[in-house]
């Protein structure tokens, strides 16, 4: 029989194509360096081709590992395929889901519905990963991530997505600001006021210029927080105003003195957060069971500015 690269081989190479380092690959696959860069170089050897470009500090695909990469994720999408449709004939959600979450998001929800999800699936292991929205696309596309919960759209053919909830942005401002005493803010107030926001590949940075677009205000590109927490302190000492979502703010305004939230008329603050996975997957029926809970449990929480979707 002709060589056929293993699972785990192709696990490497996928690893090293993402992370472009062996130490962050052999990391990411819980093994030690050495191990992955033997197994490696012996998938090199056996296919007959150099798949990296091997340099002092980072590495690159080869043009032969460019035209292999697709089949790589092809291969090890296809195996996850066959666990996936052994375990929905079983009928109940278990086994390894991994599921990537927006960190404007995930941290204020998830701790809302993972006792419910092991409370009703004790055999399910979630595997949970935050990242900017940006990322979760590709990486739920290249079978990296099962399922994405993060801002909508989820712009992709090969994805389908449902709304869990929309969530309601309101404007932050410093106490001392001369908006601060005004119960709503009139879009045409903010004309001149700098606007902070994340960084790209945060939906919230669409949401910052679609807001700087409508209402004249000054986008500062420059200031980009690497957080909602560090967005929130660079309000309080006046470096500008910025937007926060429901889920945030209910979480972790409680104690906030030095900046205050406001509406702002003519300007539609809320965005739909969804559950998104791919249209191909045979687990299918199980991210509907999931999207069915978040729905539940978005209803539940009784969040104010956070509305659930219909089930």
């Amino acid at each position: 029989m002709s060589f056929r690269p293993s699972a785990r081989q192709l696990e490497y190479f996928l690893a090293l194509s993402e992370t472009g380092h062996f130490g962050r690959a052999a990391e990411r696959c819980n093994v030690s360096q050495p191990t992955l860069s033997s197994q490696f170089k012996l998938l090199e050897d056996q296919l007959g081709v150099a798949l990296l470009d091997r340099g002092a500090g980072d590495i690159s695909l080869t043009p032969a590992g460019e035209a292999l990469l697709p089949l790589a994720h092809q291969a090890i999408e296809t195996l996850d395929e066959i666990v996936a449709a052994a375990n929905a004939r079983i009928g109940n959600l278990g086994g390894l889901v991994r599921l990537g979450v927006a960190p404007t998001f995930g941290p204020y929800f998830m701790p809302h519905i993972l006792p419910r999800l092991k409370d009703t699936f004790p055999d399910l292991e979630l595997y949970i990963r935050e990242e900017r929205p940006a990322q979760l696309l590709p990486d739920l596309q290249t079978g990296a991530l099962d399922c994405v919960l993060c801002p909508a759209p989820l712009a992709s053919d090969r994805v389908e997505s449902e709304i869990i909830c929309s969530e309601e942005l309101l404007l932050a401002v410093p106490s001392d600001h001369p908006l601060a005493g005004l119960s709503s803010v009139p879009l045409d107030a903010l004309r001149g006021e700098r606007l902070l926001t994340l960084g790209r590949g945060h939906r919230l940075y669409e949401d910052g210029q679609l807001l700087a677009q409508q209402s004249g205000a000054v986008f500062r590109a420059d200031y980009e927080g690497t957080s909602l927490d560090a967005l929130r302190q660079m309000v309080s000492i006046g470096m500008g105003l910025a937007l926060f979502p429901a889920g945030y703010i209910a979480s972790e305004f409680g104690k906030e003195t030095r900046v205050l939230l406001k509406s702002i008329d003519g300007f539609a603050m809320k965005r739909d957060i969804a559950l998104g996975w791919r249209k191909a997957s045979a687990r299918r029926p199980h991210y509907q069971i999931i999207l069915d809970i978040s729905r539940r449990t978005a209803a539940d929480m009784a969040v104010p500015g956070i509305r659930a979707a219909a089930r």
